[in-house]
Formats: structure tokens, C-alpha cells, sequence
């Protein structure tokens, strides 16, 4: 296979995480959304209309080089994928890739997307923090595409909401917001049979376009190219409901509890002369069941609570190798603080908290919780004024045994 060249993207990398944004606040311009607050973004154009924002964030580095990512591509934790498009014909691969299974950098029209890049990298998990300006319910992952010259995964739509930041080299944007969506058949990716744009813009490093859900788009290369993509969880109503209502049986809390050990009887069932058919009663009976399931608000929050903290399947913590007994947790983070691991979510609500998953109850006195919620770290001097708390501090012991919080305020 041939050599790929050292160039630029190969060998420069971002520096180090030094440290987490705090979330912009909602009424001051920032540059990453063209000089608009976050607040105007939201009114204006979240899920409404298209952005194109140059300048976004000036003098951008890639988060990752292109070998460290061709080296993530070859790592059973990532997500990866290879599309191809040689001789007018498309190609999916799912990785990983080992190195000799990349076509060579000098090849045409070939692309590497790279799922939930922050779960991997402090520099990628820093880059996604800058858009905490929308709730973490909803932010879901950075993912890199690296291409080729005319590298691309054909015109398509989206059924969630992206920011397209571009990193490395350029890539030509056509989009549109056409009402047909229909997809050519036979195809390993959804591409649309009737692309029809009516927007065209070059992004440079640095520049980002944001979309609303369904706007066809259509990205393509111009030399070597990396974007960085930044997604939102959209999950359908088929999905919520299964798993909301999974959610309540789970926890046995939706039947009135009069009715929770009652078995299905039918003391007045006649003999049949065809079996094979669903009794009318037995219908009836279970229909009247069904329509007793209650829930409360407080219900909707514990499973969004639980269900969007829930780490995805490929997801695996690192506890630390020899760990730190409390005593001596308790003094690293007076001197340097703590924040939570990357692949760490942690949100509240009114009455709980939720924990990659797990859902707690949340106590008077628990402020701050929801500060390290917010801000993903606590500094040195906020810890030491919990350190008297031997709740507190057993309880961030234990989550930093989990590989869940890290000592250091910074990665």
C-alpha cells in the first residue's frame, strides 16, 4: 500500500484540553454563531433555518490529526465507517479498520466518518463543550469526517439538527429545502433520488453551516477535507413510547396497586367449538387493564433522566489503574479539584439526578451537584469547602472508582 504523505493534517494537532468552556451565556454575541447570542440562535434559526456562520472559530486545529484518527478507526471502542464512491458506485464498510485497509491518502472520493469522537479524546470533548448552549439532553456527539478529493456520502437529510464545522482543507456545500425526500433504491446509504439545492457555499477552516432537521445537503471535498460534526438526539415517538413504557413496568409503578398481583380470570368463559380464536372476554378484559396504566410528570422525568444519561453500547469507563484510597482522593482534589470523566453524563431534575443511567434522589443541600452537572468540573477551592462532607466525598470517591470523575480540573 502506499505511503501516505506527512503533510499538515498528519502532523499538526490541537494542544491539549487546557480546559472546559463554560456555557455561554444566553444574551452575549459569540463568534461561533456569527457574532448572535445563543439566545437569538434559538429564536431565530434552531430548527428553523439554515446558518452559515465564517469565522466560527478562527485559527481552528483539528481536534485530532489524520493518523490519530485513522488510528481511533482501528479501535473496537469506535464507531467508524468507510464510503466509498470508485467507478460511480457506492460502498459501505463498518469498522474497524486496520491501517492497509484505508485506501491510500492519494485516492479520490473516499470518506471515513468517525462516530462519538468525544468519548475518546479531551481535545474533541472541549470542541463539542463550546455548544452547551442547548441542553445536554439533546447534544448527543462530535463525529469527524476525513475525505479525500470529491470525497463524500451523497446528497441526503438528516432527522436531527447538526453543525457542520469544518477543520482541515475545504468542502463544498449544496443544500435545499426540498419537500421530496425520496431515497434511490438499492443503495447502502440513504441517498436522495431527486437532489434539488438552491444554496452553494465553500467552507475554509474554521468556517460551520448549521441545519435543522430535514434540509438536503450534499458535501463534497475539495482536496483533502476534515469536518467535524456536531449532532443532536432526536429520538422518534415509536421509540420514546417503548421505551417509556418499559421504563414503567421495570419499576412496576404505572398499575394501581390494587391491581398489580391481580391475575387475569374468567369464571364465565363458556366452552368453544373454535379455540384457535381470541375470546371476545379475554379482550375486553385486558383492554380495561391496559387503560388503567397511569403516570405522572414525575415519571416522564425519571425515564428522560435515565434514559438520555444511559451510555451508549460501545461505551467502556477506565477505572484508574491502582486507585486512590478516600483520605487521599480527598487531598489530590483539594489541591487540583475534579471534573467528570469525557464519556460521563450527568444531569438533574427538580426532584433527582441521573448518572450515566442511574437515577438518585436528590437532597436538600445537594447544590453542588448541579454545579458539577453544569460546569463537568469542580474547582480546587469548591472541593475543599465540600471536603468536610463525608456524604459528599465518599459518594465522588466511589464515581471516581467507577472511572466516572477524574482528579484535575483540566485533562
Amino acid at each position: 500500500m502506499p505511503k501516505r504523505p506527512q503533510d499538515d493534517l498528519a502532523g499538526t494537532t490541537a494542544p491539549p484540553a487546557k480546559s472546559i468552556d463554560s456555557p455561554p451565556l444566553p444574551d452575549v454575541p459569540v463568534p461561533l454563531l456569527g457574532n448572535l447570542a445563543p439566545s437569538q440562535f434559538m429564536r431565530r434559526y434552531w430548527q428553523k433555518k439554515p446558518l452559515l456562520i465564517r469565522k466560527a472559530i478562527p485559527g481552528i486545529v483539528p481536534p485530532l490529526t489524520r493518523d490519530e484518527l485513522f488510528e481511533l478507526a482501528d479501535s473496537d471502542d469506535a464507531e467508524s465507517r468507510l464510503i466509498t464512491h470508485f467507478r460511480d458506485a457506492w460502498r459501505l464498510e463498518h469498522g474497524p479498520f486496520a491501517p492497509s485497509e484505508l485506501p491510500s491518502a492519494k485516492r479520490r472520493e473516499w470518506t471515513l466518518l468517525v462516530q462519538g469522537v468525544n468519548l475518546h479524546d479531551d481535545r474533541a470533548r472541549a470542541l463539542l463543550d463550546r455548544f452547551r448552549f442547548i441542553p445536554d439532553a439533546r447534544l448527543d456527539d462530535l463525529m469527524i469526517s476525513y475525505a479525500t478529493d470529491g470525497g463524500g456520502v451523497g446528497p441526503h437529510f438528516d432527522s436531527y439538527d447538526v453543525f457542520l464545522l469544518q477543520v482541515h482543507g475545504k468542502r463544498r456545500w449544496r443544500i435545499g429545502a426540498q419537500k421530496d425526500l425520496s431515497l434511490k433504491p438499492g443503495l447502502p446509504l440513504k441517498v436522495l433520488q431527486h437532489f434539488e439545492p438552491d444554496e452553494e457555499w465553500l467552507l475554509e477552516p474554521g468556517d460551520m453551516l448549521y441545519l435543522p432537521p430535514h434540509i438536503a445537503h450534499d458535501g463534497i471535498a475539495e482536496g483533502e477535507s476534515m469536518t467535524c460534526s456536531i449532532g443532536f438526539r432526536a429520538p422518534s415517538a415509536n421509540e420514546l413510547t417503548g421505551q417509556f413504557l418499559y421504563h414503567l413496568a421495570e419499576r412496576g409503578e404505572a398499575m394501581n396497586s390494587s391491581l398489580k398481583d391481580e391475575r387475569y380470570r374468567d369464571p364465565r368463559q363458556p366452552a368453544v367449538t373454535t379455540p384457535a380464536q381470541l375470546p371476545q372476554a379475554l379482550i375486553e378484559r385486558v383492554g380495561a387493564i391496559l387503560a388503567q396504566v397511569k403516570w405522572t410528570e414525575r415519571d416522564v422525568a425519571s425515564f428522560l433522566g435515565s434514559y438520555l444519561s444511559e451510555p451508549k453500547a460501545n461505551v467502556v469507563f477506565d477505572p484508574p489503574h491502582r486507585h486512590l484510597s478516600e483520605a487521599a482522593f480527598i487531598r489530590n482534589a483539594s489541591r487540583s479539584g475534579i471534573r467528570l470523566d469525557r464519556k460521563t453524563v450527568l444531569l438533574y431534575g427538580a426532584h433527582s439526578y441521573f448518572i450515566n443511567g442511574e437515577e438518585e434522589r436528590l437532597l436538600r443541600g445537594q447544590k453542588w451537584l448541579a454545579e458539577l452537572a453544569d460546569a463537568r468540573r469542580l474547582g480546587a477551592k469548591r472541593f475543599v469547602t465540600l471536603s468536610g462532607d463525608g456524604a459528599v466525598t465518599a459518594l465522588l470517591h466511589e464515581w471516581y472508582c467507577a472511572g466516572w470523575v477524574q482528579v484535575g480540573e483540566f485533562a
